[in-house]
Parts: structure tokens; C-alpha cells; sequence
């Protein structure tokens, strides 16, 4: 079949209808951000129109990826991005992962097996710690400082080393202090997540290119061959 102007697209040959597109860009015009959208008519215009109709045809690959494997979109909670995750998976995926339960339990089936190195890698660095050892009416005990009522660890400090102060209610005297290695913040994020957003966005790129059949004038916003692509090196 040929896709025509009333047409999104074609998945797996079969007609997508634009009418979904053009109640999305009409409920854009009408939303709080309106004036931020550029001028109806206008190249940007037009390649707004390219960026959201292929957020509706990554959830439209995505629903119908969704329903072949069975999996149950209920189970794929509404989700907000970071940055670093929107960046990685790109602008228009990351819109439709936000929106679309589909897009997301695919995700999930995707890249359930992707696997990273976990030992060793990226363990904490350990770092150096004060703690003072304390001697109070019921004992004596070591306390890191900073977890300290502010009033009491304030005193203490003021005090000569031993000398028995009372403040918020805790009477103690700081006997000695040293420090101590203790484990750091880990010193890299987590390596999984990004594995599996580079995971999906092959697959992504994969399952577009053999399912998706785009028409004139809804080609993806940065395809150099289409006439408002201002991208320039």
C-alpha cells in the first residue's frame, strides 16, 4: 500500500492514520506552553511536527511489539528521566518511554538479559572519617561528629579535651579523637542502566528500520534529506 498525506505511516505495511498526530499537535497548541512553540506554517513548525510523529511511531512499533510477546503493559508504571537517561536514549525515544506503557514493557523484555562486569570494578574508594570517643554518664562510645546533636558536637568542640559539658540534653566529654577509613561514596554510577538503554536503542533502530515505512513530510526531524533539516558542520 502507499502512504498517502492522511497517512502517519505504515507498520508492517499496514496504514497508520495521522488523525492521532494532528489531535496531539492541536492538544500542544492549546497547552501551557503554546507560546513557546515556534509559528504555525514555519520550518521549525514542521519539524515539530516530524519530532512528534515519530514519538507516535516508536509507540506505535512498541504497542505492537507489546501485544506479539504477550507482555503486560500494566506492570510498566508511569516513569520521569533523568537527564543523563534522556540523553542516552534520545529525545524522541525518551518522549515516548515517558508516555507510553508499551514503550516501556518493551524496554524492560528488550533488555532483560543485558549483563555488565560487576566485581571489582567499581568498588567505593575508601575515605578518611573523624570520630570522637565520648564519655557520657551512661558509658563511653565512639560517634562520628556530624551525627551529633548540632548543640552537643558545638560544645564539645568549644570544651578543653575531657571536660564534661551539657547540651541538648546529653552530658558528655570528649576523651579523644581520631579517624578512621571508612568505605566512600561509590566512585562510579551504576554500569547496568546505560547497558541497557544502548541495548534498546539498537533494538529501537533495528525494529524501525524493518517494520516502519515513513511518508513525505514525517521523515525523522534530523535526516539530513529533508528539506527543514537545519543541521549544519
Amino acid at each position: 500500500m502507499t502512504a498517502g498525506p492522511s497517512l502517519l505511516g505504515l507498520l508492517d505495511g499496514h496504514p497508520l492514520p495521522r488523525a492521532e498526530l494532528d489531535r496531539r499537535l492541536a492538544a500542544l497548541r492549546a497547552g501551557p506552553r503554546s507560546s513557546a512553540l515556534p509559528a504555525p506554517g514555519s520550518a521549525e513548525d514542521r519539524q515539530l511536527t516530524r519530532w512528534v510523529a515519530q514519538v507516535l511511531l516508536t509507540e506505535a512499533l512498541c504497542a505492537a511489539e507489546a501485544a506479539a510477546r504477550g507482555l503486560d503493559c500494566a506492570a510498566a508504571p508511569p516513569v520521569r528521566l533523568d537527564q543523563r537517561a534522556a540523553v542516552e536514549l534520545g529525545s524522541i525515544t525518551a518522549a515516548a518511554f515517558e508516555g507510553c506503557a508499551a514503550v516501556r514493557a518493551v524496554f524492560a523484555a528488550v533488555t532483560a538479559d543485558v549483563a555488565v562486569p560487576q566485581p571489582g570494578l567499581h568498588r567505593p574508594v575508601p575515605v578518611l572519617a573523624t570520630v570522637w570517643e565520648l564519655a557520657t554518664p551512661d558509658g563511653d562510645f565512639e560517634a562520628d561528629p556530624e551525627t551529633l546533636p548540632v548543640a552537643l558536637a558545638a560544645a564539645l568542640r568549644a570544651a578543653p579535651p575531657g571536660h564534661r559539658v551539657t547540651a541538648a540534653g546529653w552530658t558528655a566529654a570528649l576523651v579523644s579523637t581520631r579517624t578512621r577509613t571508612v568505605p566512600g561514596p561509590d566512585a562510579a554510577p551504576d554500569p547496568l542502566p546505560p547497558a541497557r538503554r544502548l541495548a534498546f536503542v539498537r533494538w529501537l533502530d533495528h525494529a524501525r528500520a524493518h517494520h516502519l515505512t515513513l511518508v513525505p513530510g514525517l521523515e525523522h526531524p534530523g535526516d539530513p534529506t529533508q528539506p527543514d533539516n537545519h543541521h549544519r558542520h
